[in-house]
């Protein structure tokens, strides 16, 4: 009997432990598996952009206000600009036909000498239109000539133009004319590629293609010096055309430029007085109508500031003010060629952020542009890069 109880006991305890073993098992899913996926890549970092982004944090407002200025060189000697350019803070620099002594070995010599940072060097520009318009030896096609040549010789002529910018070191060129005129007696007859929009809108667009990667293009003279008679450099030409107008016969061959990757659009001193009673380089109006209607998004540049004081009206007799003025409407550079005191001009421009007159970000967006297109140069693989520093001795 007690063999019996035993082994009840034993029994007992076994199916109590079977059961037990039973009830923890966990439930069998009918669920299919889920598939594998393997880690998410983290978004590829822009370099470019991030180097930008940390060096306009590190600047003071002070030191933004100066990198939105392009001046003319301070000097044809070297090491005399090297010293002032980098004591400036300027974004970049104009050269004009004293200072590149119309040779290219010259430029090459004193462009060279500008970059302290070669990761952030300056920008250096010219007007290299060709024609009646050159600081350096030009044998190519004028404009006027272009103007009655198929589309493809404009990007021919244009791309051995910006060879010849490229090897004198030099890497903008503000040399397409996009305006229109049909008038023959107009300053502007022999810069033009076509007397009206349909015949200068493929051209310009060829110029601009013909320049991509050599050297970096800007479209000038934004809204269209042809639609209002008269020389900027002596007076602010004035128009009332209507806008619907201005689309039709003046908006077509920037329109072209722009869609063909201009990376400049120079600003006019132009009055449009139906959208605008402001010359257009000073026009919140006309800066939108570029961004918003043409869909331009690189660095729109004044025409020189300096012409304004040469209209002799009292209102623009202040250089500061029109800089202040020009950048607070939506200018990204701002142009000196004629003489300006660039630590003054830019503690005016600070000043005017402190006051609100320049929003802030307003300052920030426009030296974040012209910071971009500066580190562009920098690690391109133009030509004008690949001749910073050996232009001199590579040329004659």
């Amino acid at each position: 009997m007690r063999v019996r109880t035993g082994a009840a006991v034993v029994l007992a305890t076994a199916l109590a432990l079977l059961a037990g073993c039973t009830a923890a098992a966990p439930p069998v899913s009918a669920a299919p598996p889920h598939p594998w996926a393997p880690a998410t890549d983290p978004a590829p970092v822009d370099a470019d952009a991030a180097y930008v982004e940390a060096r306009l944090a590190d600047m003071s407002t002070l030191e933004r206000a100066a990198s939105v200025l392009m001046i003319r060189v301070p000097s044809p000697d070297p090491q005399t600009a090297r010293a002032a350019v980098a004591a400036s803070g300027v974004g970049g620099v104009i050269l004009m036909g004293g200072d590149t002594q119309y040779s290219v070995a010259a430029s090459a010599a004193l462009t060279s000498a500008l970059t302290v940072d070669p990761a952030l060097p300056p920008l250096t520009a010219v007007d290299q239109e060709g024609g009646i318009v050159a600081r350096l030896p030009d044998a190519g096609p004028s404009a006027r000539q272009l103007a009655s040549e198929p589309a493809d010789a404009a990007r021919a002529a244009f791309a051995a133009r910006a060879e010849l910018v490229a090897s004198a070191g030099i890497d903008i060129n503000f040399g397409i004319v996009a305006d229109v005129t049909p008038d023959p007696a107009s300053f502007l007859a022999q810069r033009i590629l076509g007397t009206d929009a349909a015949s200068a809108a493929p051209r310009v667009a060829a110029a601009v293609t013909g320049e991509r990667g050599i050297v970096l293009s800007t479209l000038k003279h934004f809204p269209g010096h042809g639609g209002a008679p008269g020389d900027s450099h002596a007076l602010i030409p004035e128009t009332a055309m209507s806008l619907d107008e201005w689309r039709a016969t003046q908006a077509p061959p920037f329109q072209a430029g722009v869609d063909a990757g201009a990376e400049l659009v120079m600003m006019g001193h132009l009055r449009y007085t139906a959208v605008d009673s402001a010359p257009a380089s000073l026009s919140t109006a006309w800066y939108g109508i570029l961004r918003d209607e043409l869909g331009f998004d690189g660095v729109a540049v004044t025409d020189d500031l300096s012409m304004l004081q040469a209209s002799g009206e009292a209102a623009l007799a202040d250089p500061a003010a029109n800089g202040v003025a020009a950048l607070a409407a939506g200018a990204d550079l701002l142009l000196y060629v004629g003489p300006v005191d660039t630590g003054a001009l830019a503690a005016r421009i600070a000043d005017a952020v402190a006051s609100g007159e320049i929003p802030a970000q307003r300052l920030a967006d426009a030296a974040r542009r012209v910071l971009e297109l500066r580190r562009s140069v920098a690690d391109s693989d133009a030509s004008y890069v690949r001749c910073v520093g050996v232009c001199a001795d590579a040329v004659s």
